[in-house]
């Protein structure tokens, strides 16, 4: 078996995570993340453990992964830790929620269903057979690159059609993407509560709703999200007069509805700023006001924001929340769209040809996680550490590295390393030295 290890700051980041494991497996969880990192070709297990060098006792792995499944939860908490130290936060933690699909193949693959298709591409598929992953992320800001998206734990959707057989086998209980989302919120919450600043959470219109909104706000965060155009909103409840009584408790909503069409065809009100969104300064045309949202079950601020092909609508929770912070949280949810196309793209998400369920789970997550470890790796390091587009000059050289960058340029240190460890060892000549340097470039 192959005896490489990461560098020293990702081996303490691991050894926390796989402190909540039994003491006899905490070892398996650093060496599915080396061999995740170094597979090649299609990402099923067997190209994991093809990367570790193993040849024997294989089948332990495939049973760590089912451990690994039912411990997401306890791992993912000493991850967030390991992000809030290395990354430490301003005056709020903004997190984002987004689900997204993998393709599976074949019968018989635990939790996997009949579900819609987001990117129908050109065949238009508009369904696809697969798991769906409710994904939490924390969402920092880096000096240069800009929004980045650190995927922190996840939920997998099931069906109702496909929960009798797990209902049976494993005790599975039904529950809706709402339900998932705050189920994250809420431990989001538990483990950043002693931090004691606001905390934001973005997601989709499509969590825009009731059964997400009120446990996400009863947990005490700020929930930030499209607003649908045909929104029933309502003016604030009128503030009785000075001296004047009223017999019950005070209203909570106002008794004139709110169209936002009508406020979006009405010339007057709208103004023009400019803002930093998706990393670079662009004009906005915006209008808002407060409104009473029965959903939220309180008071909202609206955006309305003018767009080419029209307007679009967002509010927060927080009524004193200021236009450039919605526009922003909005905008930095991409980076969790990022995520999606990184974890499948680069780590093959969705590949490693597992039917259980447990183990689906966990594989999962080992990419989600991978994903943050390798960002936190690359943090603090320099351009030039971490891409060298010199081989390409057709490329542009000032381009932000893409995670498939950094990814290699872990590679390529884990694989330097080893190298001159070795070299030292056997005092090899400079020359050779030079050698060694250039193929671990190339190997990695």
């Amino acid at each position: 078996m192959a005896t490489w290890q990461f560098p020293a700051e990702l081996v303490l980041w691991i050894a926390s995570l796989a402190e909540v494991l039994d003491a006899r497996v905490r070892g398996e969880l650093a060496r599915m993340l080396w061999g995740l990192l170094f597979a090649r070709g299609r990402r099923t297990i067997t190209s994991w453990l093809r990367a570790l060098g193993v040849r024997k006792q294989y089948d332990e792995y495939y049973y760590f992964l089912g451990s690994l499944g039912r411990k997401t939860k306890d791992v993912a908490g000493p991850l967030l830790r390991c992000v809030q130290q290395k990354i430490p936060p301003g005056w709020k933690v903004l997190l984002a929620l987004d689900d997204s699909p993998t393709k599976r193949f074949g019968p018989c693959v635990e939790g996997a269903g009949i579900h819609h298709n987001p990117t129908p591409g050109p065949a238009e598929q508009q369904f696809l057979y697969g798991h769906v992953w409710v994904t939490l992320a924390w969402v920092v800001r880096h000096p240069s690159w800009g929004a980045i998206a650190l995927p922190l734990l996840a939920k997998l959707y099931v069906r109702l059609k496909s929960l009798p057989l797990l209902a049976a086998r494993y005790g599975w209980k039904v529950q809706t993407k709402l339900e998932l989302a705050a189920e994250l919120v809420e431990w989001a919450v538990r483990w950043l509560k002693y931090l004691k600043i606001s905390l934001w959470v973005v997601v989709d219109g499509a969590y825009a709703k009731r059964g997400f909104l009120r446990r996400a706000l009863a947990a005490g965060v700020v929930v930030i999200s499209r607003l649908r155009k045909d929104a029933a909103l309502w003016n604030l409840p009128a503030t009785p007069k000075r001296g004047q009584s009223r017999r019950g408790r005070p209203r909570k909503y106002g008794t004139q509805r709110i169209s936002l069409a009508k406020r979006a065809g009405q010339r007057g009100g709208w103004r023009t700023e400019r803002f930093t969104l998706y990393g670079r300064v662009v004009e906005k045309t915006y209008k808002t006001f407060l409104a009473t949202y029965r959903p939220v079950g309180g008071v909202i601020r609206v955006v309305l924001l003018r767009e080419e092909r029209g307007w679009v609508a967002f509010f927060s929770t927080d009524p004193e929340a200021s236009v450039a912070a919605i526009l922003e949280a909005v905008a930095d949810r991409a980076s969790l769209e990022q995520v999606f196309h990184d974890v499948k793209e680069v780590h093959g998400a969705g590949q490693p040809q597992l039917r259980n369920l447990w183990s689906n789970i966990a594989a999962w997550h080992v990419a989600l996680w991978l994903y943050t470890l390798v960002e936190l790796w690359a943090w603090d390091r320099s351009h030039a550490e971490l891409c060298d587009r010199s081989d390409s000059p057709w490329d542009d050289a000032e381009r932000r590295p893409s995670h498939a960058d950094r990814c290699k340029a872990l590679r390529h240190k884990c694989l330097e390393t080893e190298l001159s460890r070795h070299a030292a060892d056997e005092s090899l000549t400079p020359k050779i030295l030079r050698f060694l340097r250039r193929l671990a470039k190339r190997a990695a």
